[in-house]
């Protein structure tokens, strides 16, 4: 399951075997703190999906992995079935415009990066299991 780690500069998405081949991705998705514009929490991270996977893999209600290609720009997506997600929104700086992460810490998420930057010293660790 997909692990969040946050500290003071950086949000970094660690993928595990799977997700690394689903989602085509040899590498965790790393993205600088001060990039990350918004944090929403959704029930239905599908309805956030736009455009096409390219590269990723989906099985449409099951699972959606990868980066998703628009017109907007690229997403980088891991949805799995009807789960609890944050939808995370990105500076045009990044690597991508956003992420749709389902997770059950999302609320978690949230909390942390609101915290000071300045304290913000310790990693925080958010796992599925």
């Amino acid at each position: 399951m997909v692990t969040l780690l946050l500290d003071s500069t950086q949000l970094e998405v660690v993928l595990s075997g799977v997700e690394r081949a689903l989602s085509r991705r040899s590498e965790s998705v790393r993205v600088v703190r001060s990039h990350i514009l918004r944090v929403q929490l959704t029930d239905d991270a599908w309805t956030w999906l736009r455009g096409v996977p390219s590269p990723g893999t989906q099985v449409r209600g099951t699972v959606a992995m990868g980066t998703w290609r628009s017109a907007s720009g690229n997403d980088f997506v891991l949805v799995r079935r009807r789960r609890p997600a944050v939808v995370v929104d990105l500076s045009e700086d990044a690597e991508f415009e956003r992420l749709v992460l389902t997770t059950r810490h999302g609320v978690a998420l949230v909390q942390a990066l609101r915290l000071d930057g300045d304290d913000a010293s310790d990693v925080v660790e958010l796992a599925d299991s």
